[in-house]
């Protein structure tokens, strides 16, 4: 017994002396140590060109390829990503952020995330957080943990501009970044470095293994060639001059009046593959179209790759195929490569519906989409020959963010307010579960019930609120859903407060531009239906 108290009395000393010597360190002057023992500060602000390339490997999802990246101080950059099975390119021109996805589309970014990480990253430039007095950016120490068998300082930086935080590790005894972990709204990622190597007197990590949540995957970065200060042509971080067009209409601008059936509060249409008509869901809320596993292998399609990706509740499995030729009445659309998950038993379990697919991002994004709910029509008109002339309509500025999603102001019971995510998938209005929590509506009494989307299902409470505020209109006692559990899936999100739902827009007429990044709405006929 002495000895065991003998033994807990030294550690606790241990432990105590460890603290204290942790907080005895100025977090400014471990910053500064890394960048002396890897080379110099003055080195790394005089470096203004990069080019590096290298090899990625996503484990355990078939998916491997090669990517180079260039790069300009402050902000200016280009990266292309080739993964075989899909190929993506993003940049920044210095005046705003672009991506072209692995369908050739291609995105300006002008969304309020990427605003904020755009504004970080120009700040980050400046190393402005290593400003004492930065009304940016807030430095910590939070102690010594361990990485891979190193104790390393661990230092917290958080902003004045987002939630996001970063923790850095420095290496106790080197001072060498031995790991980074991001902790924002939607997810974390956890990066370590390893492999150091000098590149002009600077030691730069050439291994780079990332695990992202909550989908678990891990992603590991191997360069190969990494060169500083070289003659970039500034052309190379704008975008792509045309756009993909790959939609051909009958009569050259438009295909109006096409019947579609809205079944609990879906939308469900005809689409014509190898010459045989199916049906599909349209969903803004799905960042890319989607096709049922076994309709794809009854295709005979090559299914290729398996990423772990969000379904409504939980995570989902899925692959990568290319979808052959497909049309609607007055509208055709060439081959696109799209994603396959396992979503058909899901309407056939609900709803008795045999549904093959889900017309997501990669359609609607190349079309300005009307949907008239009371009369069950949908219009399809090309972008650049579309002039919206309705009257009394109320026209939302809504910048698609890196989701491909639209998101929407809305203001419920006068005190809840926010974005959400304008999701034409979704029957139902719902708070994502960490709002829904936070603001103790957890504890609400309500009707229980089973919600099912891509990735299972999920327990959910349906309740009544006092009013909803949207676009300018009132609707008294909405009924709103929320998760009882957390899950991994969307509605895991804080960035968003939910999902605006069919439930509410079925009382519009809605136009979606996502060129313009424009929502108009105007009162449908079933605007007062209860």
């Amino acid at each position: 017994m002495k000895q065991c108290k003998l033994y807990c009395m030294l550690f606790a000393i241990l432990l105590l002396a460890v603290t204290v010597s942790a907080q005895m360190i100025d977090p400014y002057a471990v910053l500064h140590k890394n960048y002396d023992a890897i080379g110099g500060l003055d080195k790394l602000k005089a470096r203004k060109t990069a080019y590096v390339e290298g090899s990625i490997t996503i484990e355990g999802t078939g998916l491997e390829g090669t990517f180079k990246q260039w790069s300009e101080s402050p902000i200016k950059s280009r990266q292309e990503v080739d993964l075989t099975i899909i190929q993506q390119m993003s940049g920044d021109n210095g005046e705003f952020a672009w991506t072209v996805d692995q369908n050739s589309k291609l995105q300006i970014l002008r969304d309020e995330k990427t605003l904020e990480n755009r504004k970080l990253g120009l700040l980050e430039a400046e190393y402005d957080f290593l400003n004492p007095d930065s009304k940016n950016f807030t430095v910590t120490l939070e102690g010594i943990e361990q990485v891979e068998g190193h104790d390393c300082y661990k230092i917290k930086l958080a902003n004045s501009i987002n939630e996001d935080v970063t923790y850095n590790f420095y290496d106790v005894a080197t001072f060498m970044h031995r790991k980074s972990s991001v902790i924002g709204q939607d997810g974390q990622s956890h990066t370590t470095f390893s492999d150091y190597r000098d590149v002009g007197g600077i030691l730069m990590p050439f291994k780079q293994r990332t695990t992202l949540m909550p989908t678990g995957m891990v992603q590991t970065i191997e360069f190969t060639q990494i060169d500083y200060d070289i003659t970039i042509d500034t052309e190379l971080f704008e975008p792509p001059g045309e756009d993909v067009e790959d939609f051909v209409f009958a009569n050259g601008k438009s295909a109006e009046n096409i019947p579609f059936r809205f079944i609990e509060n879906h939308v469900y249409l005809d689409v014509t593959v190898n010459g045989k008509t199916y049906l599909f869901v349209l969903d803004s809320g799905a960042g890319s179209t989607v096709l049922d596993r076994a309709f794809a292998e009854k295709l005979g399609l090559e299914i290729e790759g398996e990423i772990k990706g969000q379904g409504v509740g939980n995570l989902v499995d899925v692959s990568f195929a290319t979808l052959p030729p497909f049309s609607l009445p007055g509208l055709e659309f060439a081959e696109q490569k799209v994603a396959v998950i396992d979503i058909g038993w899901l309407f056939f379990q609900t709803m008795g519906i045999d549904v093959v697919g889900i017309l997501g991002y990669d359609f609607l994004s190349r079309v300005v989409t009307k949907v008239d709910y009371a009369n069950e029509l949908l219009s399809f008109y090309h972008p650049d020959s579309f002039s919206f002339k309705g009257e009394g309509s109320t026209v939302i500025e809504a910048p698609v963010a890196q989701s491909n999603m639209f998101s929407l102001p809305m203001t419920v019971d006068g005190v809840y307010e926010g974005k959400w995510n304008f999701d034409l998938g979704a029957s139902g209005t719902s708070f994502h579960y960490p709002f829904a929590k936070s603001h103790g509506f957890l504890e609400r009494d309500g009707i229980e019930r089973m919600s099912f989307g891509a990735g299972g299902s999920s327990l959910s409470r349906t309740v009544p609120f006092d009013s909803l505020i949207f676009v300018g209109h009132t609707f008294s006692r909405p009924l709103m859903s929320f998760p009882l559990q957390e899950g991994k899936g969307a509605f895991a999100g804080e960035s968003l407060i939910g999902n605006l739902g069919n439930d509410i827009l079925r009382r519009f007429v809605i136009h979606m531009d996502y060129k313009k990044e424009w929502i108009y709405f105007e009162k449908g006929d079933d605007y007062d239906r209860e």
